[in-house]
């Protein structure tokens, strides 16, 4: 399988992403000088590379496409584990506790979550993944129903589980996304009662949720956030990340005048992520 991509080096890495937000990417890497970004379909990579072209005119910029095979020899040599809190997202050659175990030696022990590397978002190498499950322990989750929205690697919904809560469904449109989900699910026997669906909320029924999380855009999070609130429980919490600096305060705005209150927030390296209440009457 290969995967449509463009190699850009000489652009200001921020402006980018936000520039592609419209194009469907999916992921996001470092290489040589510059970053790698994936797009669900090669149409979205050519209308993108038009875009970054015009807006960086002495940028390189230079479609790819990428062999599945390549990405996970290119991961294997280069990803090492992230720590967030008690989480520890880790690939499968650098696992220490076992998949999905914790250290008894401590009172608070680490939870190791075995992540392999693919086309989403998710190993823990983005900032918004690290806000997002810096914002999952910052909440009592045990006992609670989580949602994961956009799931990519299924890394959030594996994490909340692993942290406490009762059950944890991700569910994203792109199939590869859930696949590779489910495999990463089944490199963490310790953590049951999650699951992953394809799909769109738009016009697939899912469960409302305690906590729900949305890694997604910023264009992308104010276009839905009625939607997003719809699928979170009353008095429970909304986790959204994938917002710049520069969109905070429409995203903001977006989700409170839908009737939900920023409960927290956080930022790295430009990223944003908010925890948004939802009243118990909505």
């Amino acid at each position: 399988m290969h995967y449509p991509a463009l190699d850009v080096t000489g652009a200001d890495t921020d402006l980018l992403e936000a520039l592609v937000d419209d194009y469907a990417p999916t992921a996001l890497t470092a290489i040589d000088r510059g970053v790698r970004i994936f797009f669900a379909t090669a149409a979205d990579r050519d209308r993108a590379q038009s875009a970054v072209s015009t807006q960086w005119p002495a940028a390189t910029v230079v479609a790819q496409d990428v062999d599945d095979e390549d990405w996970a020899r290119r991961s294997q040599q280069n990803l090492t584990p992230i720590t967030v809190g008690r989480v520890v997202v880790t690939p499968p050659w650098h696992a220490r506790l076992g998949p999905g175990a914790s250290s008894p030696a401590a009172s608070d022990p680490p939870i190791e979550v075995v992540i392999t590397p693919s086309m989403g978002f998710g190993t823990g190498h983005h900032a918004t993944t690290r806000l997002c499950l810096a914002a999952l322990q910052a909440l009592p989750l045990s006992g609670r129903t989580m949602l994961d929205i956009g799931t990519g690697s299924g890394v959030l919904a594996l994490a909340a589980r692993a942290l406490g809560a009762a059950t944890a469904v991700g569910i994203d449109y792109d199939p590869d996304a859930i696949q590779a989900a489910t495999e990463n699910l089944e490199r963490n026997p310790s953590i049951d009662q999650v699951r992953f669906v394809t799909g769109d909320l738009r016009d697939h029924p899912v469960d409302a949720a305690d906590v729900v999380t949305a890694n997604l855009m910023g264009a992308l999070l104010v276009q839905t956030a009625s939607l997003l609130l719809s699928f979170v429980r009353a008095e429970g919490r909304l986790i959204v990340s994938g917002l710049l600096d520069a969109e905070r305060d429409a995203v903001s705005q977006a989700f409170t005048a839908a009737g939900a209150v920023v409960a927290a927030e956080a930022r790295e390296e430009g990223w944003v992520a908010l925890t948004l209440a939802v009243p118990a009457t909505q």
